[in-house]
């Protein structure tokens, strides 16, 4: 009785692994990036940032849409290479990729956006070193297709720039009672008459913008989020269970 063996290649491989994979549903993404495991509010991931560089609304977005490019990027390159890389070198790998994505960007603002580029400095191929980013690509990226992949790191990566633009929004408002503060740096000086006097005769709340404000602040969004997920939870269990009827 004569045995036939078959040489595994890489396709071969990859075919298996996506048969043995379960299905993919996009809504679940977007709905883990945005609210169930949001980075900021749930994983507590690149918290750096997000206590730093939240001083305005305008530094906030910026900084975090940046994130959710080198994410999204970031995972859509490493998804189509996870067969091929040694799980022994896969972390050096994925900082490699992670580290180009991020010059990339860098090199492009400097170069297009410097006053933007001024303003958020260090924190920019800090981005190479963000926990987020490296989990995403670990546990996500690594396991998948491109495609769920790429939307898995740009939804993460949108979640925290809400989280970011929502506290950096609070705290410059609270601490020097304008909206959109430094905009003309990301649209040019004629952006300027977009900045927004919400409180008028404002002399400000230095704690706001300082480190301990962006720690309160955090702080009351977290909680804001908990408790609207409790309540959710708690009208869910409310609902009547419905039981399919007996057949006769």
């Amino acid at each position: 009785m004569s045995e036939v063996n078959q040489e595994l290649t890489p396709e071969v491989a990859q075919a298996a692994e996506v048969k043995a994979q379960p299905k993919v549903f996009y809504s679940e993404i977007v709905e883990n990036g945005l609210w169930k495991q949001n980075p900021g509010l749930v994983q507590l991931l690149g918290l750096c940032p997000t206590l730093a560089m939240t001083i305005s609304l305008v530094n906030g977005f910026s900084l975090g849409v940046m994130t959710a490019i080198v994410m999204a990027a970031s995972n859509a390159s490493v998804a189509p290479i996870r067969q091929w890389v040694p799980s022994e070198i896969r972390i050096p790998v994925f900082i490699l990729i992670v580290a180009a994505l991020v010059t990339m960007i860098d090199l492009s603002m400097h170069a297009y956006l410097q006053g933007l580029h001024s303003v958020l400095g260090i924190f920019i191929p800090l981005i190479v070193t963000n926990c987020i980013v490296l989990a995403r690509v670990e546990a996500f990226a690594a396991k998948n297709p491109v495609l769920p992949s790429a939307l898995d790191g740009f939804m993460m990566g949108f979640g925290l720039a809400l989280v970011l633009a929502t506290l950096g929004g609070i705290r410059e408002i609270v601490g020097k009672g304008t909206l959109f503060s430094g905009i003309d740096l990301v649209f040019g000086p004629s952006a300027k008459s977009m900045i927004l006097t919400v409180i008028p005769d404002y002399h400000g709340f230095l704690l706001a913008i300082l480190p301990p404000g962006a720690f309160i602040g955090l702080a009351a969004l977290i909680a804001t989020r908990n408790w609207m997920a409790q309540r959710k939870a708690a009208r869910d269990a409310a609902l009547p269970v419905s039981t399919p009827l007996a057949t006769l």
